[in-house]
């Protein structure tokens, strides 16, 4: 595996100069998704971090002013410079990947987007090293607010150890935010550490289930999608190696919380959202099943409720009744009160239900 993550090096330090140079499109985020406040800022990204950037999402959280954020394999660092704008000059990001050239392009434009961005000091920090051992490169316990990577946890060697790491760097509330490429079946090692497909974002894909376990090992009982995209390859050589895997991009959303449960508990709790997030004054998604509506009451399952009051989101909402009374598992397809599923707890992915 050592092996691997050289040629992966390699693949992303020299043979890659931009997003032209990949073979599929795993690797290539359009952008269509990402937040208004994101598509604002990337024109004041400097054209070289974006070129040679691979990203498979827009994994940039809302409500960030002021906060501490660390990007998993940072690259280039278009998500660091990006995530350096919301957090505001009194905020610090910091950004951390493997590869020599990539980091190295990220350094060179420090003090640039610093006055592009009207920064009076640089709020950034580049670290050389590897993202399953950020003891070592000085990330302290519960020290960050936020953490985020753009399709590059599955590169790693060990992402049962990078869970936990970013377990124990999160503050207490505090959110991981990243997007990744998943996959629908175990690949085959032989097929899975072929240079290409495993620098390509396939060969070291997680498979759903297995992500499952290894996010409730590392303490994150309850995770949830907020977006998924299915892939589609035109390399012929590719699919005849791979066979019938399925591909997704997909982005999650975590909090370090120690009051979630493995199910959906029903405690009679009533969430408000009062439109106070950037950029979702009428609505905001908590995730791919739960839309709040501004000002409408939302019926919530004790770790939904948790999500949204015991982390820097308590800000935008209101939430109801405690866990003092248990009415059993959180029903999450009856129509309750008159709601409509829009308008219930809906728990159809990630551990939720």
């Amino acid at each position: 595996m050592n092996n691997i993550i050289e040629k992966v090096k390699e693949y992303y330090g020299k043979e890659l100069k931009s997003v032209a140079d990949l073979k599929t499109s795993s690797c290539v985020d359009c952008g269509d998704n990402a937040p208004l406040e994101v598509k604002t800022i990337m024109p004041l990204i400097a054209d070289e971090i974006k070129d040679r950037y691979y990203g498979c999402g827009s994994p940039i959280p809302p409500l960030l002013n002021g906060m501490t954020v660390l990007d998993l394999g940072c690259g280039t660092g278009r998500d660091v410079y990006i995530a350096s704008m919301l957090v505001g000059e009194n905020g610090h990001v910091i950004g951390i990947d493997m590869t020599t050239e990539q980091i190295e392009t990220a350094i060179k434009y420090q003090e640039e987007q610093c006055e592009r961005f009207g920064f009076s000091k640089t709020n950034t920090k580049f670290i050389q090293g590897y993202i399953e051992d950020l003891k070592s490169l000085g990330v302290e316990d519960n020290s960050v607010d936020v953490v985020i990577s753009n399709c590059v946890i599955n590169l790693s060697s060990d992402k049962e150890k990078v869970f936990k790491e970013i377990y124990r760097i999160l503050k207490p509330g505090g959110e991981l935010y990243f997007s990744d490429i998943f996959v629908d079946r175990r690949i085959p090692e032989d097929v899975a550490n072929d240079p290409v497909i495993y620098g390509e974002c396939l060969g070291g894909a997680l498979y759903v289930e297995d992500f499952r376990r290894i996010m409730a090992k590392a303490g994150f009982i309850d995770f949830r999608y907020t977006a998924t995209r299915y892939l589609d390859s035109d390399n012929e050589k590719l699919i005849e190696k791979l066979g019938f895997a399925k591909f997704s991009s997909r982005t999650i959303r975590a909090f370090k919380l120690d009051d979630l449960e493995d199910v959906c508990e029903d405690y009679g709790q009533v969430a408000y959202y009062d439109g106070s997030i950037s950029g979702n004054p009428h609505s905001f998604d908590l995730d791919d099943h739960h839309k709040f509506i501004t000002g409408k009451p939302m019926l919530v399952c004790g770790n939904t409720a948790s999500m949204v009051s015991n982390t820097r989101y308590s800000s935008a909402f209101k939430v109801i009744g405690d866990r003092s009374v248990h009415f059993g598992m959180f029903d999450c397809t009856s129509d309750v009160n008159n709601t409509t599923e829009t308008d219930s707890d809906s728990c159809e992915s990630g551990s939720c239900c």
